[in-house]
């Protein structure tokens, strides 16, 4: 998964759960800005505010060794 789709994901996410941006920046803790930046792909260097974004959607990452 690449920022790109990461960002569509959380976006996707968000709008399941009928929450506007502001309302999930605010629940998350993180600004409006960032989570905008975040759901167009950005890159960003805060890793931990996209988990905390992360977590309050409910979703997880998971790590693991790509097969060749």
């Amino acid at each position: 998964m690449n920022a790109t789709e990461l960002g569509t994901t959380i976006e996707n996410r968000r709008k399941a759960l009928r929450l506007g941006q502001e309302e999930l920046a605010e629940l998350a803790g993180v600004s409006v800005r960032f989570l905008r930046a975040l759901e167009h792909g950005k890159v960003s260097a805060r890793l931990d505010k996209v988990f905390d974004v992360l977590d309050t959607l409910g979703l997880e990452v998971v790590v693991k060794v790509r097969q060749p």
